[in-house]
């Protein structure tokens, strides 16, 4: 019991957020100065107000994602606003949200080395990095914004590339705004930094500080008001070309710098900004770059296919919430418990569902520790082959469709989000597989790493349990084929409805016959209450993620469009589980909006960092560089996945695909190699660096909920599973068909 309470206390939510503030909002230490904690208080506490507000949005967007779908689809009268709404009220949720996820500390930081820091060495390293970094990015972010803002109001401006051509001015005001409140949490969390470093360090701080203004102010400007503040132009025109060194060589310089000063441990997202303005003053001028980045945050503001990050983030959640995997690993475990290594394959089994319900690896290692490794323990199954295949399982869902990371990476490739799906389908199949087959072959090899549950855990079957266990998968075999064919379109002509019609006509006549079964009990043949929780486990969610997916897969909906109905299907189904609050759907949506905000802005960010080390034209020097050495485009692929492999180390998923990935893409097609297996190959590589000690996070993620296996052990088990993954990769390496069969298959060559 002791352990299930543990779990309930670790945010299993945020594998990507390093520092997450714990303590209400606007809670400051007693000892801070007055004047601080009416500061930091104040703002902690709009801000907080903010993020509760804007948590909302993400409401209208299921709504119109469900209409249009419903519309387009049942009454062929597609809606044209559902498109625009998706977009910018997206957009607009991930800008406002900004100062919240802030103030919460939920901005990706790679703080490997700085949490190894002490309290006094990280404020004195984040105070002078706000300065450095963030208070002169920010400002000049929020007045260019609030210039092209004010534009859209006053011309009322139209989006141009929608039949609804709706107005920008609203959504667009989410960047000032968003900024502003970045701003002032800015300075609630500099004053932190200058609280906790106390003593001497804080009163130099304090007295630099009207220096600092001052300066700052000077600098603003020269930009923005060169003939009222004149310093020879330095900190605009008079930057550009300084040193002599071509654009291109600046770009290699900026990539350097980057990466030095994204390991020091400031969030990533304004680390990125302010190398941006500052090397793009350097190569190219300074006002260009500012508006540079303003449009490039307008630009993923009104993507929609980003717009699926956060409905999916939502389903995820919810689906966690309804309790659902614990249901279905109870029946597993039961239905295979006189089978050597049964909690092994449950394990495996039920991590298989949830990756693609929730991709979110802190909940999915999380909630498998808590649930399997007490009976584990009890059992006498071994700790090491138990731990590496609750944290192999866990790290599915990088891979598993809809992967939040393909959504994520397929604008960063230039590859339809569907195309990914497709191809990841098979690989994350195949990799499940050879983790259940390595955990069956050492048992069979050595029957005490997994024995048989013990009689008192075994289920009451009949004698005809073969003939259960047949008749019940064969039937939800059945049940599945017909709902993909439904979606596919291989359903329809029969009769009206018949893509409906006939997976309902078989689950009811699933039920029936159960319930016949039940009350005649011929030859005494019945079907046992564990087959019951499997199905009420399995195919509510397993038929949930089927629809989203299928619909996305066979063209029924678009990806933002399959999200929706993935999220609003989640609700629905906590609601018929009887496990939805109004409580827990408010803290549904806080969560969604931290990990959105997390990951949104930090693709605008890497999206101006991009744009800028574009515009210097350092990828053609790098590729023109790697071309050089006359290596096979096999090689140059090897050297790539070992440098993603070696930063997955210290780095999450989300800087590797948009900083580095975007880096090393014109070489890739200049060597002519297929993006959509390119990205699975580095969505395989990311899920290994999981497994890969010392840094993967699911070893502590795990350790939190079973405190009583030693770190040792479970290095030990994920280190196994490493090496599987790795044979994984290496065969998709080597056949590429493996991920590019069922995309060809489906939307041909």
């Amino acid at each position: 019991m002791a352990q299930n309470e543990e779990g309930q206390e670790l945010d299993i939510s945020d594998e990507l957020i390093a520092e997450r503030r714990a303590g209400e909002p606007g809670d400051t230490p007693e000892n801070m100065h007055p004047w601080m904690r009416v500061i930091v208080g104040n703002i902690d506490v709009l801000n907080n107000w903010v993020g509760k507000i804007t948590c909302f949005m993400l409401v209208p967007v299921i709504f119109a994602m469900i209409y249009e779908v419903v519309a387009r689809k049942v009454f062929v009268a597609p809606t044209n606003w559902a498109y625009d709404t998706s977009r910018m009220f997206c957009g607009a949720m991930f800008m406002m949200g900004a100062g919240y996820a802030l103030m919460r500390g939920v901005h990706i930081r790679a703080d490997f080395l700085f949490r190894t820091w002490s309290p006094k060495t990280q404020a004195i390293v984040d105070a002078s990095l706000y300065l450095l970094f963030y208070f002169p990015a920010l400002l000049f972010f929020f007045w260019v914004s609030m210039d092209y803002t004010v534009k859209a109001w006053v011309t009322w401006e139209r989006s141009m590339d929608t039949a609804l051509m709706a107005p920008l001015a609203p959504a667009r005001s989410a960047m000032p705004i968003g900024a502003f409140l970045l701003l002032i949490q800015g300075i609630a969390e500099l004053l932190r930094c200058c609280h906790q470093m106390g003593g001497e360090a804080q009163r130099r701080l304090l007295q630099f500080l009207p220096v600092y203004i001052i300066g700052l102010a000077l600098i603003f400007g020269n930009v923005f008001f060169p003939d009222v503040i004149t310093l020879g132009g330095m900190f605009d025109s008079g930057l550009k070309g300084a040193g002599g060194l071509s654009q291109p060589m600046i770009g290699v310089i900026m990539i350097a710098v980057m990466l030095l000063a994204i390991f020091i441990g400031f969030p990533i997202s304004f680390t990125l900004i302010f190398l941006g303005f500052a090397f793009g003053a350097w190569g190219f001028g300074g006002k260009m770059v500012f508006y540079l980045q303003t449009l490039q945050f307008n630009n993923v503001m009104l993507e929609q296919t980003l717009a699926a990050v956060p409905l999916f983030v939502f389903m995820g959640i919810m689906m966690e919430q309804a309790g659902l995997m614990e249901r279905l690993f109870t029946s597993v475990q039961l239905m295979l418990s006189r089978t050597r290594g049964a909690l092994y394959l449950a394990v495996l089994f039920v991590s298989t569902i949830f990756a693609a319900a929730t991709g979110i690896v802190g909940a999915s290692v999380t909630i498998l520790g808590i649930m399997a490794a007490k009976t584990m323990n009890r059992s006498g199954y071994d700790v090491r082959l138990a731990a590496g295949t609750i944290t192999a399982g866990g790290t599915l869902g990088i891979l598993i469709p809809p992967s939040i990371m393909l959504v994520v990476m397929g604008p960063v490739l230039q590859v339809p989000v569907t195309d990914l799906f497709a191809a990841a389908i098979i690989p994350g199949i195949m990799l499940a597989s050879m983790y259940a087959a390595y955990a069956l072959i050492r048992c069979w090899l050595n029957p005490s790493l997994g024995p048989i549950l013990p009689p008192e855990d075994q289920p009451t079957t009949s004698s005809f349990y073969w003939l259960e266990a047949t008749m019940v998968i064969s039937s939800i075999i059945i049940l599945f084929t017909l709902i993909v064919k439904a979606l596919s379109g291989s359903l329809q002509g029969f009769f009206p409805f018949s893509s409906i019609l006939i997976p309902l006509g078989w689950m009811g006549l699933m039920y029936y016959a159960s319930v016949w079964v039940k009350k005649n009990k011929p030859a005494g043949f019945f079907f046992s209450d564990l087959w019951y929780e499997f199905f009420l486990g399995l195919v509510p969610p397993s038929a949930l993620v089927a629809f989203a997916l299928g619909s996305i897969l066979f063209g029924w909906a678009t990806p933002t469009e399959g999200a929706g109905c993935g999220a609003f299907g989640a609700l629905i189904l906590t609601i018929a589980y009887r496990k939805l609050t109004s409580k827990m759907f408010y803290e549904a949506l806080l969560k969604t909006l931290e990990i959105s905000v997390l990951i949104l802005f930090l693709v605008a960010a890497s999206n101006f960092f991009g744009a800028v080390f574009s515009r210097l034209g350092t990828p053609m020097l790098l590729t023109e560089f790697l071309l050089a050495w006359d290596l096979s485009a096999t090689m140059v692929l090897v050297i790539i996945m070992a440098l993603i492999f070696l930063l997955g180390w210290p780095l999450e998923w989300v800087p590797i695909v948009l900083i580095i990935v975007p880096i090393l893409i014109p070489v890739l097609v200049k060597l002519d190699i297929n993006l959509t297996w390119f990205g699975i190959l580095v969505a395989v590589n990311l899920q290994t660096a999981w497994l890969s000690p010392p840094v993967a996070l699911s070893a502590y993620f795990l350790k939190g909920v079973v405190p009583e296996w030693d770190l040792k052990d479970i290095y030990f088990g994920m280190m196994q599973f490493m090496v599987i993954q790795l044979i994984g990769l290496a065969l998709i390496f080597s056949f590429p068909e493996i991920a590019l069969w069922l995309p060809e298959y489906i939307y041909g060559k």
